[in-house]
């Protein structure tokens, strides 16, 4: 009853604050606010491989799932999940390479962790709800904020200003107890100058495998200023997680075959030798971000964009262990009735608490000739790394509280750029885009493996690009472009003794097709297609193996190189049926790999890049038999690919077809709602038990056959989901 009230309280101030709403130009807010991410986007005719996706698209399958899995059927791009289920912890690699080589920014403000250059979308859940449009770049693309683009670079814009005031209700569930609820609402324009516009979401589930729970909370609010020729706007938004540890993988091929949802993380042996799970094995983290953002056009030609942020995360992750040495956590050895005890079972928390700040300025101007940004962006980042013990069963002379190791890493960042499109003629257009990155990063004290780490670098890099368009006709267009790139070591890497920085150079060549028949018509059909080649210095590879928290370690391939395909279209068959298919083919080496094997390094010559599969495919076929509703039938097809560097049959994880059914229903024309809008997400409808990713690993045995050294190979999967769905209803006001 409760519930009941509290909607009726807000539709009652929607709809109030709906009849109050006065007109505005919706067109030059738009316009406004698409300012934010102009420094760091492309338009249709640039020299850059790119895909947009916008609200309309994003909304079809937001039911709960995260951000990678919004972009699985882009060209080159391959999606996978801890919990296999796509909620909790979810990963994206395009072209082969992982999301800490993926650059990511949130209205222009970058989202990479500066330490580890990961993206956790897990630490904002449900942030497509506030998504108005994203930009997928593949290749170096163009300058952006942040640490350098090794295969992509992603950017977001945030909820547009709302000319009207709305609310919404939205609530969806599914399998694995799956369920998502949120409520959105906007004041529309107040005074056509003011709009308080804000988001709640909570999103639970258990996971497909076992006890990979996942209870995350998010929130979004945004006050926006506008007038004609500016737009600020004041952003707060930010998320909760809990997730049960799921990284331990499955090694057993037993289990594998039989037992595939079996879950290692937080077992334990109980006194009667009975195995037993830990109940609070789980990942806690929370994340806030602050932004104010000033957009402003002073006339026809000039506008300037300046924005500042700050974001604030601190958690942990908890687990329970057995048989700790009292030596990894500074306890001091027992003496109990002659008895000597220097290990004990414990939990312990590994905590992480960061700051990090930004501001970024840029002025474009733009005449029916050129159109040419320029601009700054500095930012500084300070994480405290600290681990605690809070349960022994022997805590020797320990107290609470006490810290085991405790480090800490500094970051800070100064980047200048300057781009400019020039139209040379109605056929010819160029494009140049300079870049200067200015590093400082400092490490301090031990690491969680109880190990002095102190790092004081700096780096200067140069990132030049350069493209050429080619408009032969209205319906053809040739592109080249090149673009150079250098991205420094993360925090792990120099954990590991990597200090080189990467370098790449990449080469894209493009033909875009457009034909465009009258609205409605079948016939339409747009083609793009690009070849690219991007070869590297120092790259740093996934070896397949794991830390001991889960996250990939790297290791330098020296030169390698991606050479690929990338076809993608949008074909209108009929008037209510279109398809939107993509294929990339790529082959993707390191080049003269030498490696440790049995007792001895070996040159094994050009060996695959790890995680690069040479064929990814998607389509998405959508018909609309009637208006209200469209049918779509979504399909991903994932090549064989290698764990490992060293193309090791052990490490090679099988092809996998995966067929998704998408079905939205939208009622109009009800009383009290705007509309009503059903949504269902069959996954995997043919079943099929897959594994998208996993990790490998190598170690000398000389314990074996005494004086000799043989080289042991292993490997882990994570299983993805067998056939499972979403299903929701979103109300309108």
């Amino acid at each position: 009853m409760k519930k009941l009230l509290i909607s009726a309280v807000f539709t009652s101030l929607f709809i109030t604050v709906s009849a109050q709403e006065k007109t505005q130009d919706s067109t030059k807010i738009e316009a406004l606010d698409e300012v934010l991410v102009q420094a760091v986007r492309v338009d249709a005719d640039s020299p850059i491989t790119h895909s947009n996706l916008d609200k309309e698209e994003l909304e079809k399958r937001n039911l709960g799932q995260d951000i990678p899995y919004m972009l699985n059927y882009l060209p080159s791009v391959v999606t996978t999940s801890d919990a296999g289920a796509g909620v909790g912890y979810t990963y994206i690699r395009v072209r082969g390479s992982d999301a800490s080589r993926v650059n990511v920014t949130l209205n222009g403000i970058p989202y990479n962790d500066s330490e580890s250059q990961g993206t956790f979308w897990v630490n904002l859940p449900d942030f497509t709800s506030s998504v108005q449009s994203l930009q997928l770049q593949r290749g170096v693309g163009t300058s952006t904020n942040g640490s350098g683009a090794f295969g992509a670079s992603l950017n977001l814009l945030s909820d547009a200003v709302s000319n009207e005031a709305f609310g919404e209700i939205a609530n969806s569930f599914g399998s694995y107890n799956t369920h998502k609820h949120n409520v959105k609402f906007s004041t529309g324009l107040l005074s056509d100058h003011f709009e308080v516009a804000g988001r709640l979401s909570t999103i639970q589930s258990d996971g497909y495998i076992d006890r990979a729970s996942s209870d995350l909370k998010s929130y979004f609010l945004q006050a926006a200023f506008v007038n004609r020729n500016t737009l600020i706007k004041a952003l707060v938004f930010g998320g909760r997680e809990e997730t049960y540890q799921s990284w331990n993988g499955l090694e057993d091929p037993e289990k594998l075959e039989n037992d595939r949802t079996f879950n290692s993380a937080g077992m334990y042996t109980d006194e009667d030798g009975n195995i037993q799970f830990y109940d609070n094995e789980v990942d806690n983290y929370a994340q806030d971000h602050y932004q104010l953002l000033w957009n402003q056009r002073f006339n026809n030609n000039w506008s300037t964009n300046v924005s500042l942020n700050y974001t604030k995360g601190k958690g942990y992750f908890e687990q329970y262990k057995e048989d700790e040495d009292f030596e990894t956590y500074g306890f001091e050895t027992i003496e109990i009735g002659g008895d000597t005890i220097n290990t004990t079972d414990l939990i312990r928390r590994r905590w992480l608490d960061n700051d990090f700040y930004a501001a970024n300025a840029n002025v474009n101007y733009k005449n029916n000739k050129i159109d040419f940004t320029g601009g700054a962006f500095y930012s500084y980042y300070t994480g405290d790394h600290y681990g605690e013990v809070i349960w022994a069963r022997y805590a020797s002379n320990s107290e609470i509280r006490d810290r085991y190791y405790e480090g800490n890493g500094e970051k800070s960042e100064f980047t200048v750029f300057s781009k400019a499109t020039y139209r040379i003629n109605e056929k010819w257009t160029v494009f140049g885009d300079l870049q200067g990155r200015f590093l400082n990063y400092n490490i301090s004290g031990i690491t969680s493996d109880l190990e002095a780490l102190n790092v004081d670098e700096n780096y200067a890099f140069f990132n030049p690009k350069a493209g050429l368009t080619y408009k032969l006709n209205p319906s053809n267009q040739f592109y080249f472009s090149y673009g150079k790139a250098h991205r420094e070591p993360s925090r792990n890497d120099y954990e590991q003794g990597i200090v080189t920085p990467e370098k790449l150079d990449d080469f894209e060549l493009g033909w875009r097709f457009a034909s465009d028949p009258p609205a409605g018509r079948a016939g339409k059909t747009k083609v793009n297609t690009n070849i690219f080649f991007m070869n590297y210095k120092d790259q740093l590879v996934l070896s397949g193996e794991l830390n001991d928290v889960g996250a990939p370690l790297r290791t330098s391939s020296g030169k390698s190189y991606r050479l690929g395909l990338e076809v993608d279209a949008e074909i209108q068959l009929l008037k209510n049926l279109r398809t939107l298919p993509n294929i990339a083919l790529s082959t993707n080496k390191n080049v003269d790999f030498v490696t440790s094997r049995d007792g001895e390094l070996v040159n094994l010559g050009n060996t695959n890049i790890s995680f690069s599969p040479s064929i990814v495919a998607g389509n998405m076929l959508e018909y609309s038999p009637i208006r209200k509703l469209q049918l779509g039938f979504l399909s991903k097809f994932v090549g064989e690919q290698y764990m490992g560097n060293i193309d090791s049959e052990a490490s090679k994880l099988d092809s996998y077809f995966v067929n998704n059914l998408n079905i939205v229903y939208t009622l109009d024309s009800l009383p009290w709602v705007k509309e009503v809008v059903f949504s269902a997400l069959v996954n995997n409808i043919f079943n099929v038990e897959y594994i998208s990713n996993g990790y490998f690993y190598t170690y000398d045995d000389d314990f074996s056959n005494p004086g000799t050294v043989t080289t042991v190979e292993g490997a882990g999967y994570y299983p993805q989901a067998t056939i499972n769905f979403l299903v929701g209803a979103t109300v309108k006001f």
